[in-house]
């Protein structure tokens, strides 16, 4: 499955109507978490996803930490698809992205607690105590390039 990285002024209509689409399905519809899911961040993003008959069925986006280049932050992670792989993919290959196009020095991300496992896997240390964002319990993880 081939990644697409673009910037937001990259992407077209179609492109975008269908990671909010997702970005919704995900987290107001299924995980019912209901928040403003449009936060200007988009401007500022890397949205890398993968897209099967013309839809979005994997995402995520990469922005830098507020003042400081060498911390990008990873968010609004999700597949609609699940036990397929795709998820294992997303973050691989994303990875390489973010590595090559934002050139940092560490990855942070908001997880889910109850996916910290997966992300484990990829090399992501906790580095928090819990916390409630939206309702839902997170942790903060790092990964050092």
């Amino acid at each position: 499955m081939e990644l697409i990285v673009k910037n937001f002024k990259e992407l077209n209509t179609t492109e975008l109507y269908e990671i909010l689409k997702a970005r919704s399905e995900i987290f107001n519809m299924e995980q019912n978490i209901h928040y403003q899911d449009m936060d200007n961040i988009d401007y500022k993003s890397l949205h890398c996803f993968f897209v099967e008959d013309s839809k979005v069925i994997a995402y995520l986006r990469a922005y830098y930490e507020e003042n400081d280049i060498d911390i990008v932050r990873i968010g609004r992670v999700l597949t609609l698809e699940h036990g397929k792989g795709i998820g294992k993919e997303l973050i691989t290959k994303s990875l390489i992205a973010i590595k090559d196009k934002m050139k940092c020095k560490k990855i942070i991300m908001d997880a889910q607690k109850h996916a910290t496992g997966f992300y484990e896997k990829f090399g992501f240390q906790i580095t928090s105590d819990d916390f409630l964002e939206e309702g839902v319990v997170h942790v903060v993880m790092e990964l050092e390039l």
